[in-house]
């Protein structure tokens, strides 16, 4: 296939389906993406994009992974490392060396290949690639804590790892006569201070300029782009690659500024970052040579197991000393550094420059290095969930609630779901409010819901769905309007009346139907009629539904007016009733509904005339006569 345009739009299908394909079956989805590059280029030989795109090859892929190294700065924000500074500073500084020197060690005493070839290896698998842990990130739901040191190590090991291979490079070129040791420190030295100084300056200068309302808002994000795109270009005339560090620095500065468009502005890198990195992996996978791949021999099984299994481990261990990491985080980073584009296109870039020169192990460097990409992302693909599982470090392993607003309502609602073992949180910004969650036992959070505080000290991982239930009609859509690109649209959920709901005033005190949260009720429940259900005597009541007790029994044993909220599946998934396509419960599933209370139900026989007013009586009486011994049991 060597029709570029039909190339770029089966490489940009094939990227999208395997990451959508990967979410359904709940594997990595750069496992999927590996997978059909082999597909596409060694094993058919259908393309080899290296070929293909001749000189643009290069400039390309350099510039699709400054965006993505951009991307991954922007989402790096200092007050979520407030924990984990230390070690973040140990892993980059002396774990990266570390991982350099004994790495270069085991490719030549191991790997048998030359020490310029075995150091400019060493140099690249450095790196851990975000383009790789992110998405396994993602899918392992880690805590906080292992996370973060491992989102940061990831995007700031990349551009370090990149240098100490050009570095490398250069000082073998030096030693060859075909470069000067001054020319070589002298645009290193350029290289380093355009990459840190200038990547603050122009962040902060494009937040500067953003924030004043220079530019409008359609514009920001190709602003944004283009300078990326620009600086990296500019670094890379003195140094090669020396531009990853400058996009890296550049998204940092920014992620650590007060600029109110940056959420929108990160929404919009996360899109491209998810395109290119589809495409990316299966273009760089599908340029390798069934040759290269052919020319692994025995010896780099050893030395995938020594990177795995020994040098990786060592140096994190040694590194990480009286950093305030537990021995199972240290245990569970020790093992995850799974490589990723950066390590590939890097490998590809140098190896076709030594074998011009005449390096005999440029390709097998080449070889090497795809070897350990292959090997970790399939390993620490397939592990990281059960790893982090068996060493406790998941955030949880069934699926949470986040309610916002603490109302008598919510509390209740709470109850029942704690008492079903669903992790579920209240956040409220009134502490009168939390106080009565915290009597009633229920997890809390005290603090506005939308502040940056929150995102940074909150884990939202925890939760997949979210219920607004504050007496605010505005603020529940404003709240489930800002938490929907995260948490999804169809999982956020809110009391009250919602887009596109009937409310008093016509049409124009209806919001847009893109603003606010699916109804958690239809057709939509008030705050001041939920308040006044729960002091009529309304309650949450849990039911499992089986073969001989299923739904229409259960909707004949209710009151009149009872309204299912979820249902919890055997799996744990819940499902709402209001959701788009729920369907029904079924046998094994557990209902979780809102009614009026036991005498209610009497009184509509009484009604019927099927319980005599005596009977009611004398059924309310034993039901106060219980209450009150178990009160006074609970005193003894």
């Amino acid at each position: 296939m060597h029709d570029l345009a039909m190339q770029l739009a089966v490489i940009g299908g094939a990227g999208i389906a395997s990451q959508w394909v990967a979410w359904r079956l709940q594997i990595p989805a750069i496992v999927m993406l590996l997978g059909v590059g082999l597909v596409f280029g060694p094993l058919t030989g259908m393309m080899n994009p290296r070929e293909d795109f001749g000189e643009l090859y290069t400039p390309l892929v350099s510039t699709a992974v400054a965006i993505i190294l951009f991307e991954g700065g922007l989402t790096l924000n200092f007050r979520e490392i407030r924990e984990t500074s230390t070690a973040v500073r140990r892993v980059v500084l002396v774990s990266g060396p570390l991982v350099w020197g004994m790495t270069a060690l085991a490719a030549h005493y191991v790997g048998g290949m030359a020490w310029p070839i075995a150091i400019i290896l060493g140099a690249l698998l450095v790196v851990t690639g975000p383009t790789v842990i992110m998405p396994l990130l993602r899918h392992a739901r880690l805590r906080a804590r292992p996370a973060s040191l491992l989102r940061w190590e990831a995007i700031l090991n990349d551009p370090v790892g990149a240098l100490f291979a050009v570095v490398s490079f250069e000082a073998y070129l030096v030693l060859r006569g075909d470069d000067n040791a001054e020319h070589l420190v002298l645009m290193t030295v350029a290289a380093l201070v355009v990459a840190v100084a200038g990547g603050i300056l122009v962040g902060r200068a494009l937040t500067t300029f953003f924030a004043r309302g220079y530019a409008p808002e359609y514009l920001k994000a190709p602003i944004l782009l283009a300078a990326v795109v620009g600086m990296n270009a500019l670094t890379n005339m003195l140094l090669e690659e020396a531009g990853l560090l400058t996009v890296t620095v550049m998204g940092i500065t920014m992620a650590n500024t007060r600029l109110a468009s940056l959420a929108e502005l990160q929404k919009f890198k996360e899109t491209i970052t998810v395109l290119l990195v589809s495409g990316l992996f299966i273009i760089l996978t599908a340029s390798l040579q069934r040759s290269v791949i052919l020319s692994l021999e025995w010896r780099v099984v050893a030395f995938l197991a020594l990177v795995l299994l020994v040098i990786r481990p060592a140096a994190i261990f040694a590194s990480t000393i009286g950093a305030g990491l537990g021995f199972r985080e240290r245990l569970l980073v020790s093992w995850i550094a799974p490589r990723g584009i950066v390590a590939v296109a890097v490998a590809g870039l140098f190896g076709a420059s030594l074998a011009r020169i005449g390096m005999e192990d440029a390709d097998r460097m080449v070889a090497y290095t795809f070897a350990v990409v292959a090997a970790t992302i399939l390993l620490h693909g397939f592990t990281l969930k059960p790893l982090a599982k068996l060493l406790d470090l998941r955030v949880t392993n069934r699926p949470g609630i986040l309610i916002v607003g603490a109302s008598r309502f919510s509390i209740a609602l709470a109850q029942r779901l704690k008492a079903q073992e669903v992790p579920v949180l209240i956040a409220d910004s009134n502490w009168s409010h939390v106080s009565e969650a915290r009597l009633a036992e229920v997890e809390v959070w005290f603090g506005e819901i939308l502040s940056e505080e929150a995102h940074h000290s909150l884990d939202l991982s925890r939760f997949d769905h979210m219920i607004a239930a504050t007496d605010n009609d505005a603020y529940n859509a404003l709240v489930c309007t800002d938490f929907g690109a995260e948490i999804g649209r169809s999982e956020v959920f809110q009391i009250g009346a919602t887009a596109g709901g009937q409310q008093s005033g016509g049409a124009r005190h209806v919001m847009h139907f893109t603003l606010g949260g699916m109804p958690l009720f239809k057709p939509p429940r008030t705050y001041n009629k939920l308040r006044d259900d729960i002091i009529d005597g309304w309650t949450f009541q849990a039911t499992r539904l089986t073969p001989e007790f299923g739904l229409e029994q259960f909707q004949g044993s209710r009151p009149e007016g009872t309204l299912p909220v979820l249902w919890i599946r055997p799996s744990h998934e819940i499902v709402f009733a209001a959701s788009e396509g729920a369907g029904e419960p079924v046998p094994g599933d557990t209902i979780i509904s809102f009614g009026p209370a036991r005498a209610d139900r009497d009184q509509e026989k009484i009604v019927r005339g099927t319980l005599t007013e005596r009977d009611a009586r004398r059924e309310k009486a034993r039901k106060t006569s219980e209450e009150v011994s178990k009160q006074a049991e609970g005193t003894n």
